[in-house]
């Protein structure tokens, strides 16, 4: 009976985190609206960055760097998360090859969350997740992060990495 309980749980904290990377997802859906402009950091970006630059270095990888490109469209697609009241990677795939043909890169992945209300549980939760942890460790040059609350302040955040 125990075990029954904990199902929705579990349900939902797997809800609530997903990843994904180029290799695992297609999709199609509607054109997505990427608007490249330089978005200002929040301290709560700012912190979820270098905490995963962090652990990078401690694990003897390379320090990822910024990219204002990459914020924007991590922003579009927190904006519609937001807008739709729920995490997803709907068109991944249009995000994925818009950043392959601006910016160059080889490869894209993607973490979304939603609900962690700072940048060290984000963090932790992450890395306690087999295929979010493998984008932080993953083999990448550049990422960027956007967080934003609901009308309830629930945060909502995309964290897109690429490898150049």
């Amino acid at each position: 009976m125990k075990s029954l309980l904990k199902f929705p749980l579990i349900a939902l904290i797997a809800m609530f985190s997903f990843s994904c990377s180029t290799e695992s997802m297609d999709d199609s859906g509607e054109q997505i609206q990427i608007e490249e402009t330089t978005i200002q950091a929040k301290s709560i970006e700012v912190e979820t960055l270098e905490l995963i630059n962090d652990y990078r270095v401690s694990q003897g990888l390379n320090a990822l760097g910024d990219m204002n490109i990459v914020k924007s469209v991590a922003y579009s697609h927190t904006d519609y998360m937001l807008e739709n009241n729920e995490i997803s990677h709907d068109n991944f795939f249009k995000r994925s090859e818009y950043l392959k043909s601006h910016t160059g890169a080889a490869r894209v992945s993607e973490n979304v969350a939603y609900g962690y209300s700072s940048a060290q549980t984000l963090v932790k939760a992450w890395l306690a997740s087999e295929g979010h942890r493998k984008n932080i460790e993953g083999d990448f040059t550049n990422f960027d992060i956007s967080a934003e609350q609901n009308a309830e302040g629930r945060w909502y955040y995309t964290n897109i990495f690429i490898k150049k």
